[in-house]
């Protein structure tokens, strides 16, 4: 069973990595200046995979910061639906997310 502090840290490091991730995001989108049609069309199709990258890992942070909020509030790891704590398998995988299984379900039908 991991502490909150060793959740913290392992989401604090997951920001730094998303927040360096959109900073190379952004370096790439305006790097980008073709003439040529062709390469054009493909950079064109590259930003869009990139924005969209981008607009995932901003998704992911903001998720974090919740978190973050939460184990400041003392409230980590707890459903914030129901308050049932949430299985440590499921923190693994998601250390950010606020709902249990059962409510995490609920919340991707709305």
């Amino acid at each position: 069973m991991k502490s909150v502090a060793d959740r913290k840290a392992q989401l604090l490091t997951r920001l730094a990595h998303l927040q360096s991730r959109i900073t190379e995001i952004g370096g790439e989108l305006l790097s980008h200046d073709s003439r040529d049609w062709q390469e054009l069309a493909t950079e064109r199709e590259d930003e869009q995979v990139l924005e969209d990258l981008g607009q995932s890992a901003q998704s992911e942070i903001r998720m974090i910061d919740a978190a973050l909020k939460r184990i400041e509030a003392g409230e980590y790891g707890a459903c914030t639906y129901c308050g049932e704590a949430i299985s440590e398998e499921r923190l693994d995988l998601l250390p950010g997310t606020p709902f249990c299984r059962l409510h995490a379900r609920a919340a991707d039908r709305h």
